[in-house]
């Protein structure tokens, strides 16, 4: 399977289209919650031009580092679902506990992204108070991002676990 972070946005939209198994609504929720994660890095970016106080400063910087590392451990997961699913679908005619071990490395990969998901939320506040105010939409739709991202992913964890 090749990997969705190296191909266009175009392309991974024409192929979660398709009529094909991967990519689903668990990549799908992965790269929902990169866009989020995105979101908040370019506020912090914009934040820190502002001439902040030292230790506010640090504070959005941290939550810089914080993004980044989120929103590269997300795109690596829109990649892993994928994998993972088509585990499930390779082990469909197999043994009940072939079926399910694969289930359940399945479910592991959307309750990787609702933590990312409930982690990244809490960067937003210092955003809100320090950053800029022309980009407080911006932090919201992050918000929005983020939870329809964390929702997505516990169905899918749920799914995974009948």
């Amino acid at each position: 399977m090749k990997s969705y972070q190296t191909q266009s946005l175009k392309t991974f939209l024409d192929q979660l289209s398709a009529h094909s198994p991967v990519p689903g609504g668990g990549s799908a929720a992965a790269l929902t919650a990169a866009l989020g994660a995105a979101l908040i890095s370019m506020a912090a970016h914009y934040a820190l031009k502002r001439n902040l106080p030292r230790a506010d400063e640090s504070l959005v910087r941290r939550v810089l580092k914080s993004s980044e590392r989120i929103r590269g451990r997300l795109q690596v997961l829109v990649d892993q679902d994928a994998q993972a699913y088509l585990q499930v679908v390779e082990t469909r005619k197999a043994s009940l506990s072939r079926k399910r071990a694969a289930l359940r490395q399945a479910g592991r990969v959307p309750l990787d992204v609702a933590r990312l998901c409930y982690e990244a939320l809490d960067l937003l506040p210092p955003l809100v108070e320090k950053g800029s105010p022309y980009l407080l939409s911006d932090v919201a739709v992050a918000g929005e991002f983020l939870l329809a991202a964390f929702k997505a992913a516990m169905i899918n964890v749920r799914v995974n676990q009948e």
